[in-house]
This record gives structure tokens, sequence and C-alpha cells, in this order.
């Protein structure tokens, strides 16, 4: 479609950013078998886990184990997020060539979250930059919050383009911006996104959407239609955020994939195995996909619950 790109990446993070906000624990097979049915399905880049404290986290305390247990398709990123200079040293370990970064555009969700400020978190990251580039890691970043806070309400967009400039500086070859509480609507996506790219360019920026006000896919369309090529979702619509009240699941990779190819658009993903890997991990998970091509699936095969 004119305008459009013609290809767009998507980022699968419900390894990861799904799977933490679970209340309910998943067994490491079963991990490692949603990452394996991923690949399968082709998508580029999948954020397999967190080398965060298993205190912190516990639902991601097996990341070792995952990572030395799948298969790693040639052509597919497995990034990890690391948190600080210990969550590195696990990563480097664990033969990991892409780190995930993260940081906020609210001073208070920053506190509430890592207990930092924003100048102090991206200080934390830079030791954390350092020496990743020497060990030749490539290195993305996240952004929180870009369109609200649950603490502080609307975000100046001119924070955003500072943070997402720092984190360049520090090293970080894209930024993912995050509506982390699914405040933004279409309009307000775009505008971000022409403030942040006059900046840092269009070519470095990626989205991540929660989907709470239901305006995800719209959101998404608008930043494609500006140049946005890097898209972030969750496979059955996992996720959440558990410092972030109110905040429901992230984007659904299946329901963006049916999105794009309906456009024209070309990912890579096969999206009928998509769907099957959002019926096997919600199955895991007790309860009915998120996605909306989940539900229609899952009923369809007659299981009106799972």
């Amino acid at each position: 479609m004119k305008g459009l790109p013609e290809r767009v990446r998507v980022v699968e993070v419900g390894p990861r950013d799904g799977l933490q906000s679970e209340s309910k624990a998943i067994d490491t097979a079963a991990k490692i078998e949603l990452i394996n049915r991923l690949s399968s399905a082709g998508l580029p880049a999948i954020e397999a886990t967190s080398f965060v404290s298993p205190r912190r986290i516990p639902q991601l305390a097996d990341a070792e184990e995952v990572l030395a247990g799948i298969d790693r398709r040639p052509g597919t990123d497995y990034p990890a997020l690391v948190p600080n200079l210990r969550g590195l040293e696990r990563a480097l370990s664990s033969g990991v060539r892409e780190i995930a970064v993260f940081t906020a555009a609210s001073e208070t969700f920053n506190r509430k979250n890592i207990n930092a400020g924003i100048d102090e978190s991206l200080e934390r990251i830079r030791q954390i930059t350092g020496p990743a580039l020497d060990a030749d890691i490539r290195i993305r970043g996240y952004v929180s919050c870009v369109l609200g806070c649950p603490y502080e309400g609307r975000v100046r967009s001119d924070v955003v383009v500072e943070v997402a400039h720092r984190l360049l500086d520090a090293g970080c070859y894209e930024v993912s911006l995050g509506d982390t509480i699914g405040l933004g609507t279409p309009g307000e996506a775009r505008a971000l996104i022409d403030s942040v790219a006059a900046k840092i360019g269009m070519n470095r920026i990626a989205v991540h959407f929660h989907d709470t006000r239901g305006q995800a896919l719209a959101n998404v369309l608008a930043c494609l239609q500006v140049g946005v090529a890097t898209v972030d979702a969750s496979v059955a619509g996992l996720g959440g955020c558990p410092y972030a009240q109110g905040a429901t699941g992230n984007l659904a990779t299946e329901d963006l994939i049916y999105m794009l190819h309906g456009m024209g658009l070309e990912t890579g993903v096969d999206l009928d195995a998509l769907v099957e890997t959002g019926l096997f991990i919600s199955r895991a998970l007790g309860r009915r996909p998120a996605s909306r091509l989940g539900q229609i699936a899952a009923l369809a095969a007659g299981q009106d619950t799972i």
C-alpha cells in the first residue's frame, strides 16, 4: 500500500514481556517449546527471557536453562533483557548475542520500577552498554510510558525525545517506544513518532503498544503510515506490566500479522503456525487466548474454553 513499508519486522516479546506478568508459573520445557514454535513460525526476533533477579521476577528464574534448551534458527535473533552488570554476565555466559535495556520517560515510574530516576537509570544503562559493546553484543533500548504514565498522567514528548536520543548515544541500535498503559490514540502516536524521528531518524524507531483501550492496532497503523517498520507484539496477547496498575495485555502478534498481511505487507511469518502457537501457550496457562484470531480458532475447534 502506498506510503507504507513493504516489509515489517515483528519483534516477538511474549516469552519475556508476556510471561513475566503471569501469576501462574510455567515450566521450562513449555517455555522452550513456545520459543521453538515461534521460531518455526518465522518470527525474525524473539525476546527469549530476562536476566533479572529471580527474586524480583520468579517467572523467569530459569533464563539459563531456557536459552540452553532452545533450537536456534538461522536468521532469528534471540535477545534477552538485561537490567544490570550481573545480568549481563549471565547473558554472556548463556551465549546471548543481543540484549535489551530499559528505562522510562516518567521519573515516577522509573522510581517505582527500578528505584532510580531517569538520569540515574541512563547512567546504569551506560554501565551495561560499555562492556556489551566491547563483547560485540547488539543492544536494543526500551522506553516505557511514552504516551502516558500511571502516576504522572500524560508524558511530555520532549522528554521521550531526549531519553530516546540518550539511549542511542549509549550504544543502542534501536529504541522501542512503549505505550505501557495503553493510553495513546493514533493522532498522539503519530505526533510522537514524528518528534522522535526528527531527532534520531525513523529507521531507529520501533513501537510497542498495549491494548488497554483497544487502540493498539490503530496506533500501529498510524505509525506505519509515517515510516515505522518495526513493531513489538506478544503471542496470544500475553503480558501487561507488573508495575503499571490497570495495564492489560500487549498487542497480540496474531492480530498484528493478520492486519499486516491483509494490507499486503511482508513479514515472513506463517500466520497459521502462529495462531497454533498462541493456542499452545494459552492451554499451558489454562486460559483462552487474548488475541481475536486465537479466540476464533479456539471456537472453530470446539474449544469454547481452554
